[in-house]
């Protein structure tokens, strides 16, 4: 169950990454200026703490597919940066945004997964209704946001 603690890490990473983005965002006074701190940062985090853990042995053995596969990955995660970045820059705000990337982003998840390892056995209805209470329920966090 480690995974679970790894993954509600995330969670709550990515929970407080859009109200600091948006206030950093602000306080610069640039879009850009933000982007380039989540660069650096990215920088720090993708690139000097795997070299740190890998140390000199972990640099062989990388493959075509997976080297791809991890670099395309790594570019939608911060193609999806730049995404929340530019919604920030053209009046979003991250009560509005982010329940969009979170409500979105597991549908899109599962929907691609699914197409990609095709099920085994049926898909059950619930799935699909379960998409539907997604869609209602970032609505319902957009509608029912205080204002600010």
């Amino acid at each position: 169950m480690t995974w679970a603690i790894f993954a509600l890490g995330a969670a709550l990473s990515w929970g407080i990454y859009g109200v600091l983005l948006f206030k950093g965002q602000v306080g610069l006074g640039n879009p850009m200026k933000a982007l380039l701190c989540v660069g650096v940062a990215y920088f720090l985090m993708a690139i000097v703490a795997p070299l740190v853990n890998l140390g000199s042995s972990g640099l062989s053995g990388f493959n075509a597919n997976g080297t791809t596969m991890a670099t395309i990955a790594g570019a939608l995660g911060a193609a999806g940066a730049i995404c929340i970045i530019f919604a920030f820059k053209n009046g979003g705000v991250p009560t509005y945004v982010m329940p969009i990337v979170f409500g979105g982003a597991p549908v899109v998840n599962v929907l691609l997964s699914m197409s990609l390892n095709p099920p085994k056995d049926q898909v059950s209805p619930l799935l699909y209704l379960g998409i539907l209470v997604t869609a209602i329920g970032a609505a319902m966090v957009l509608y029912f946001k205080p204002a600010h």
